[in-house]
């Protein structure tokens, strides 16, 4: 970004505070879905946007926690502490801290094209599924139980089939929230919906009572930073790291990439790596969680005025100052902040793109309709999904590559081919067979002729199999011509081949 485009602007501050607003009750409420006490979630919602300003690439985007991060955290670290416990939480700050220095790594290293290695299908089937798995963990705190471990989907069906344990007075809660915030949007697409939930639920408490489960004791003052991290599991949390400094950094690369297009502004990926890196890192030195970039609070920001990076150093800013007055959310029902998850994961599941899909190319579907089951059957480990999903993407990208698409007639007494596709390792075979079937049919012609313009690339493998052919042919009394050889592998037919056109 140039120095111009840094200097304050008169909508930053509004922007900053603003999202703020909102901020507050979604990282409590990305806190609890984290497995962390409460107050962590604002921990990271006041240091994180704080550092990310200090180094991004677009003006807008909102750094803090978010529900797929959390998700994918709580995946991570479920299985070797007890949520909300001391050493839970240690894990969780040092989980950052390891993805804020993945991430930088791959920033200082140009790696920030990595952001597209999760293909669309398979970013449509894990977020889709991720936010099955989210509402299913939400619906036990909407009616007031208190749900068993393992897969959320096995529990919240367990509470749904017990209605004695549910509290009564939960319920009308979280339906009351999420009417106003869905019908906050349709009113004005800068409406507070979460904030007005908030305020008005702590209203109802003070003024009626309530007896339901609230957020309790949540803590104040600052964070405090610090290196006294459990190093010594810093082997067991490399990989979980890995998957969310990739995964977690495809939904904000994806946000920034398209406000950069609507706006025409240049976009790095390389130093939003950075941005988003030193955001976990200093998230996790102060005690938090990993965080990543939210779709619905950068549209906030971006319509609420903001025009530079100073808008998130504000939002962390105005969190800060929050901090030390948190404890007047305590009696906040939990109710509100799960029914407020509810609403925000739920536009998540795009049923119409997985028609699209089904519609255009069914393999990609496949892909999308597997990556979906298996982060809804495999959660909380949702990371193993993610995993699988891209060797999915991986191999059937490599299956639909490993046949040619071989035109061949006879004009003459000459054979002709005009493999079209990628040419390499796998494809390869397959030019031989077309040409050994085409010369099984006419066996008197004693000319080929290879039109290598549909080739989209030609690896070695494929340069040598080419080579292979044609000495074949020679031997085999045929006089052999290349046309049309594309421009992007003239350098490697020329070296292989000994032959261009």
């Amino acid at each position: 970004m140039s120095k111009k485009s840094v200097r304050l602007h008169p909508g930053d501050i509004l922007a900053g505070v603003t999202v703020a607003l909102v901020l507050i009750p979604q990282a409590l409420a990305y806190a609890t879905l984290a497995g962390v006490p409460a107050g962590r979630g604002l921990f990271a919602a006041a240091l994180a946007p704080l550092a990310a300003a200090l180094f991004a690439s677009s003006p807008y985007l909102a750094t803090g926690p978010t529900a797929l991060t959390s998700l994918l955290t709580f995946g991570a670290l479920s299985a070797i502490a007890v949520p909300a416990s001391s050493d839970y939480v240690l894990l969780a700050a040092l989980l950052a801290f390891l993805v804020g220095v993945m991430r930088i790594v791959m920033g200082l290293v140009r790696a920030g094209p990595i952001a597209y290695l999760m293909s669309r299908p398979v970013m449509l089937g894990f977020t889709a599924g991720a936010a099955v798995v989210i509402v299913a963990s939400q619906i036990p705190a909407v009616v007031g139980a208190t749900a068993s471990g393992g897969n959320p989907l096995l529990a919240a069906l367990g509470v749904l089939r017990d209605p004695g344990s549910w509290k009564a007075e939960a319920i009308p809660v979280a339906i009351a929230t999420a009417l106003l915030i869905a019908g906050g949007k349709r009113v004005h697409h800068l409406f507070p919906g979460i904030l007005a939930a908030v305020v008005l639920a702590l209203g109802f408490t003070a003024l009626v009572g309530y007896e339901g489960a609230v957020l309790g004791d949540i803590g104040s003052g600052l964070p405090t930073i610090s290196l006294a991290l459990p190093w010594g599991s810093l082997r067991e949390l490399l990989a979980p790291a890995l998957v969310i400094a990739l995964v977690g950094f495809a939904e904000p690369a994806s946000i920034a990439r398209r406000y950069s297009i609507l706006d025409r502004l240049r976009w790095d990926p390389n130093r939003e790596l950075i941005g988003q890196g030193a955001a976990n890192l200093l998230s996790g030195l102060g005690g938090g969680f990993p965080v990543g970039g939210s779709l619905s609070r950068t549209a906030l920001a971006r319509d609420a005025g903001a025009r530079t990076r100073i808008s998130g150093a504000t939002t962390g800013l105005v969190v800060l100052l929050f901090l030390p007055f948190v404890t007047v959310l305590e009696t906040l029902p939990v109710a509100v902040l799960a029914a407020a998850i509810i609403v925000t994961v739920s536009d998540l599941v795009q049923v119409p793109r997985f028609r699209d899909y089904y519609r255009y190319a069914r393999l990609q579907f496949a892909v999308a309709l597997a990556t979906f089951l298996l982060t809804v059957i495999l959660a909380p480990h949702i990371e193993r999904a993610v995993i699988i999903g891209i060797l999915l993407a991986i191999l059937a990208h490599l299956w639909r590559e490993l046949h040619l698409s071989i035109p061949a007639w006879r004009d003459g007494d000459v054979l002709h081919l005009a493999p079209k596709g990628v040419l390499y390792f796998a494809s390869a075979p397959g030019l031989e067979d077309a040409f050994g079937k085409l010369l099984g049919e006419h066996p008197s012609a004693n000319g080929l002729n290879l039109h290598l313009g549909g080739l989209g690339r030609v690896d070695l493998t494929g340069a040598l199999a080419l080579r292979g052919l044609m000495d074949d042919a020679r031997e085999a009394g045929f006089e052999v011509e290349l046309s049309d050889v594309p421009p992007q592998a003239k350098k490697i037919i020329a070296r292989v081949v000994d032959n261009s056109a």
